[in-house]
């Protein structure tokens, strides 16, 4: 029972068809005694009705004997206008031992005479009265002996009984056979294939195929198949992230001794009297160092989450410019725009922040190179304080995002516009905004190109949370 909905189920479908024919079977049986006792009123009068045949009213005692024991009663007395006449009686009638009145239209009365008829016992003497059938007097009133009636109504209720347990279980079975179909088998189904995924979730053949049923069941199985789906593909990623992060860890090793070895030789090319060797070599030095701060941070911090910003009030349009010159270059087939305003300062931390630069002025190269090839494309980066936050716009007029990379734009491994794009840009950068307690949105993106925003606050902000992207827009305005 505790272990099995099916034997549970069967029980109570017993139970509460047992306790329907229940609910019948009491009316019924009271109904039974009323027809009984009607039967023997009417058989009763019928017998009185002879006694109207002869001038004084009399009888033989043996045909008076023959029609008491034909009305299977003792006494039968008819009430014309307040007057009691006893029509016919035997010699010596039995002292009553009850009283019924079956004008009584109270409706439990029936049910309640009905028990104490079965529960009398054999040999009761009882009165019952009821209006005549036949007319012929206001009321009529009958003395017979109960043990017929009460064996008669024993029997019907045997019968009754039993065949109230036949339907009962005849309809349990149907019910539980059907609802074992519909319900049980289907459940167990779903039991079966959640306890095989959760012992082995890589396994792709334990995910469950839903059936082409359309109810509650189907919707079930169809949202634990893409439930199922969707767990496996977040396990994969896992995996696929673990193992990134091990061959990052050993590449970042190996890649800052490099650039260890690099910073050496750009110091000595910084000794060169050239001025464009000059004008370059601190934007080189810059570029070593954060690259090898980067790989000190993936050792340090395994990839797990970007630290703490050290944050500062620093001027936006030099690094705006740097990113713009190791990302997208300036030459006659692509320009390059800054418009951010001179001496506008932001409160964040540079080298994050110059990732999140460098990460979206890349995508907007690659963007521009698949689309104009080496037509005229552009990007443009602009900036505006609106009270304690900055908003930062970059744009292009490449060919947009594709409905996919939207779906899933800042999703590791999920948001890449290109076969070959592993989409960690746009999730880092979305990493490294947040810790600064702001966000980037997406504002539009189609064939005309694609405009990003990045809100930052300050840290000392009333207001916490960026306002919206339309809501700054049309404060610019």
């Amino acid at each position: 029972m505790r272990g099995s909905l099916s034997s549970r189920l069967l029980v109570l479908i017993v139970s509460f068809v047992m306790l329907a024919e229940v609910l019948i079977f009491v009316p019924s049986v009271a109904n039974f005694r009323l027809n009984w006792l009607e039967q023997r009123i009417a058989a009763a009068q019928i017998a009185s009705l002879a006694l109207e045949a002869p001038p004084d009213n009399t009888v033989s005692p043996a045909l008076r004997e023959e029609l008491l024991e034909n009305a299977q009663v003792y006494a039968v007395a008819l009430n014309r206008a307040d007057a009691r006449r006893l029509v016919l009686s035997d010699d010596m009638p039995p002292m009553v031992d009850a009283s019924f009145d079956l004008r009584d239209t109270m409706s439990m009365r029936p049910i309640m005479d009905a028990f104490d008829t079965i529960l009398a016992g054999d040999g009761r003497i009882v009165l019952v009265t009821d209006e005549p059938p036949f007319g012929a007097g206001e009321s009529i009133e009958i003395v017979f002996d109960e043990t017929p009636l009460r064996h008669a109504m024993i029997r019907y209720g045997k019968n009754v009984f039993l065949l109230s347990f036949v339907i009962s279980i005849i309809t349990a079975g149907l019910v539980y056979v059907a609802l074992h179909f519909l319900l049980v088998r289907p459940m167990r189904r779903l039991k079966a294939n959640m306890i095989a995924f959760r012992e082995n979730p890589e396994d792709a053949r334990r995910v469950m195929e839903p059936s082409a049923r359309e109810d509650e069941i189907g919707v079930a199985e169809h949202e634990l198949s893409l439930m199922q789906r969707q767990i496996r593909s977040t396990l994969s990623q896992k995996a696929r992230l673990a193992a990134l992060g091990a061959a990052v860890s050993k590449i970042n090793h190996d890649l800052r001794n490099i650039l260890a070895g690099a910073q050496l030789l750009s110091d000595r090319i910084g000794a060169i009297d050239d001025p464009t060797v000059q004008h370059l070599a601190p934007r080189l030095f810059s570029s070593i160092d954060r690259a090898i701060d980067l790989c000190t941070q993936s050792l340090k911090f395994g990839g797990a989450s970007e630290p703490t910003p050290a944050r500062e009030m620093i001027a936006l349009r030099p690094l705006v410019e740097e990113a713009m010159d190791m990302a997208f270059p300036a030459t006659d087939l692509f320009r390059r725009i800054n418009d951010v305003p001179e001496g506008l300062l932001i409160d964040a931390d540079a080298d994050q922040l110059f990732r999140v630069l460098l990460n979206l002025a890349r995508n907007a190269a690659q963007a521009l190179v698949e689309k104009t090839g080496e037509g005229a494309g552009f990007l443009h980066i602009s900036a505006q304080r609106l009270g304690g936050h900055v908003h930062i716009d970059i744009s292009d007029n490449g060919p947009g995002l594709p409905p996919k990379a939207r779906e899933h734009l800042f999703e590791p491994f999920s948001g890449g516009t290109r076969t070959d794009s592993t989409g960690l840009g746009l999730a880092i950068s979305a990493e490294i905004v947040q810790t600064h307690g702001g966000h980037i949105e997406l504002l539009s993106t189609g064939a005309e190109g694609t405009r990003f925003r990045i809100c930052i606050p300050d840290r000392n902000a009333r207001e916490r949370e960026c306002p919206g992207a339309l809501d700054g827009l049309r404060a610019a305005q």
